[in-house]
C-alpha cells in the first residue's frame, strides 16, 4: 500500500455544488479536477482558455502538484493542457486554474462540472546547485535530441 499524505483543500464559493476532486479508481495516479465555470466556455480550434477548478490547496513542504491532461479529452477531442505539466508549488494558496488548448479542427464546449485535468501530487528532492568548471564525463556526453537513436 502506498503511504498517504494529507493535503488541505478549500472549495471556492463558485464550486460549492461540485464534487471534491477524486481518484477515478483505486490505483489511479491522478486526481480528477472539475471545471468550475459559471457557464459553458467555447474553445475554438487553436484557441486556449483559462478554466477555473474552484479549489485551492495547501500541500506539505517537499511536495508539488502536477496538472496533467486527461487522455480521453486528448484522444476524443484534441483538448490538452498548454503548459503541461503545470506546476503547483507547495506555497501557492490561490485557485487552481487549467490552461486548456484545442488542437482539433472543431470547436469544443467545456461544461460546468466536466473533468478537465488530473492532479498528481509528487514528492520532491530539494537540491543544491554547485558551480564547477567541468562536468564529469558520461557515456552520452553532450549528445542532444535524437542522439541515442532508434531501437
Amino acid at each position: 500500500m502506498t503511504e498517504r499524505t494529507s493535503v488541505l483543500i478549500k472549495k471556492m464559493p463558485h464550486a460549492e455544488d461540485l464534487p471534491l476532486p477524486r481518484y477515478a479508481s483505486e490505483l489511479a495516479s491522478g486526481i480528477d479536477l472539475f471545471a468550475a465555470l459559471e457557464e459553458s466556455v467555447e474553445i475554438k480550434p487553436g484557441e486556449y482558455k483559462l478554466i477555473p477548478t474552484g479549489i485551492a490547496l495547501a500541500m506539505p513542504p517537499g511536495y508539488e502538484g502536477q496538472i496533467r491532461p486527461r487522455s480521453g479529452l486528448a484522444l476524443n477531442h484534441g483538448i490538452t493542457i498548454l503548459n503541461s505539466p503545470g506546476t503547483i508549488d507547495a506555497d501557492y494558496r490561490g485557485e487552481i486554474k487549467v490552461i486548456l488548448i484545442n488542437l482539433s479542427n472543431e470547436t469544443y464546449m467545456v461544461q460546468r462540472g466536466e473533468r478537465i485535468a488530473q492532479l498528481v501530487i509528487h514528492a520532491l528532492a530539494r537540491v543544491e546547485l554547485k558551480l564547477v568548471d567541468e562536468l564529469p564525463p558520461s557515456n552520452r556526453g553532450a549528445g542532444g535530441f535524437g542522439h541515442t537513436g532508434k531501437f
